[in-house]
């Protein structure tokens, strides 16, 4: 099993300690990039992709946890598109 697969398989079981820096490793794996221009100042980030629906999320502060509720919207997202 790759990085990428045992990262996918730990978003999927939906951890309450799933990092920001996790998150954003799983979205590349997925082939998403993350928008450095237009609004995605402050605290919310975008993340593209070429077939998929664009992903904005609320990156966490001051700690490095990502929400629960944004997870389960994320994996929502990522089950309709097929991705994960």
């Amino acid at each position: 099993m790759s990085r990428a697969e045992k990262l996918i398989a730990r978003f999927r079981e939906q951890p309450s300690d799933f990092t920001w820096d996790e998150l954003v490793r799983l979205l590349e794996a997925l082939d998403y990039t993350q928008a450095t221009a237009g609004s995605t100042g402050g605290s919310r980030r975008r993340f593209v992709h070429a077939t998929a629906p664009t992903i904005s999320l609320h990156k966490p502060h001051p700690g490095n946890v990502v929400k629960r509720y944004a997870m389960a919207a994320l994996l929502r997202v990522l089950k309709e598109e097929g991705l994960v």
